[in-house]
């Protein structure tokens, strides 16, 4: 981080994103200083997604969506930064290390009779499978939870909280990420011993704000706040609290946690008033289907296609197929629609107020 003159600031600017451990320039930057017997017998550096192409085509490329992940490719202006991969190795010919990044509309090749496509990472692609388009935001409730959105300009995040990446059509992608989502529910749910359906019906039998039950799912440290040494924290527990309060509480962490990064990702861009999209493992549950809407104050689409990324990459083939822009694609195609979870007014008002209750909490217990 300290390599370049102005720290975090200096490379949001340059690519972005302020680089973490996930980012491939960081995981270079490790290999490069313990494990010079590897680094002095690597030729190229691939991510998943190129390695098959490659297989396929024989072609190293990959695409600008997984490029504007690895930390040393600008979606500024869609060249590598020669100079950020020369503090890693700057006696390393780079141009020949790198694979070239395709357009939207390039193929990487073809695979016997068959185009191959440019690939993309999965939110990316997700992207693509929604028809996400100017305003809408997506929520994706995994074992971590991701909230983001399409912008026609790339955003500078000196404080990390925004991955500035670029999309699969020419756009851009900024990304907001954190570490704990349905895996704090699921803790929760094995906490009470019950199933996934019994835990969303205990959720919703309490009234929003659990009893004045408080928690923060911050179970394994979290990114978005950046908190790496953090746990779980409970308050507000008392001795007529019940499971149904505790369930609750645990589904409410995890809303207020993404409308956290929900507000980092406005701060960036600009509000998102359009569609709230729900996708994910968790978007499944009734529980979170309800309870996003009341702490975002919105309503809820929860889309038809459970595959969304699948749907995406789909979109994608037909878009270099036909040289068609992947949005007309999506438009065609019918995609992003699905069923809407309309909240409840007073639900919402409530909700807005545990939500202070949560932000307090989060904000008296740094430096835990």
């Amino acid at each position: 981080m300290k390599q370049l003159p102005a720290g975090a600031g200096g490379w949001a600017e340059a690519v972005g994103s302020v680089p973490v451990a996930a980012f491939t320039v960081t995981k270079l930057s490790w290999l490069h200083r313990s494990e010079p017997d590897a680094w002095s017998r690597m030729a190229h550096v691939l991510l998943p997604h190129d390695w098959l192409t490659m297989r396929l085509t024989g072609n190293l490329t990959t695409d600008r969506g997984d490029a504007s992940g690895t930390g040393y490719w600008s979606p500024s202006t869609g060249e590598y930064r020669w100079d950020l991969l020369d503090i890693i190795d700057r006696g390393r010919d780079w141009t020949a290390v790198v694979p070239r990044v395709l357009g939207p509309l390039q193929s990487a090749g073809a695979w016997g009779d068959v185009i191959v496509g440019p690939g993309t990472g999965d939110n990316m692609a997700a992207a693509l499978g929604l028809g996400l388009g100017a305003g809408d935001v997506v929520v994706s409730l995994g074992t971590s939870g991701t909230v983001y959105c399409v912008a026609d300009n790339p955003t500078h995040d000196a404080t990390g909280s925004i991955a500035g990446f670029a999309d699969a059509s020419g756009r851009f992608l900024p990304l907001a990420c954190t570490l704990n989502a349905t895996k704090a529910t699921e803790t929760a749910r094995r906490l009470l011993g019950v199933d996934h359906a019994e835990l969303d019906r205990l959720a919703l039998s309490a009234d929003p704000g659990a009893g004045g039950l408080t928690m923060l799912p911050y179970l394994d440290g979290e990114r978005t706040p950046n908190r790496p040494q953090a746990a779980g924290v409970v308050s507000g527990l008392r001795s007529n609290g019940t499971r149904e309060q505790f369930a609750r509480a645990a589904f409410e962490a995890v809303a207020c946690s993404l409308y956290d990064a929900y507000q980092a990702l406005a701060a960036a861009c600009g509000p998102q008033e359009g569609r709230l999209l729900l996708v994910g493992g968790g978007a499944r549950s009734s529980a979170y289907q309800q309870i996003v809407g009341h702490v975002f104050g919105r309503q809820v689409t929860i889309p038809h296609d459970d595959e969304v990324v699948a749907t995406g990459a789909a979109v994608q083939a037909a878009a270099v197929l036909t040289q068609t822009d992947p949005s007309t694609i999506a438009l065609q195609w019918g995609l992003g629609t699905g069923s809407q979870v309309r909240p409840t007014a007073s639900f919402v008002a409530a909700s807005a107020f545990d939500r202070h209750r949560y932000e307090d909490l989060r904000d008296a217990t740094v430096g835990w």
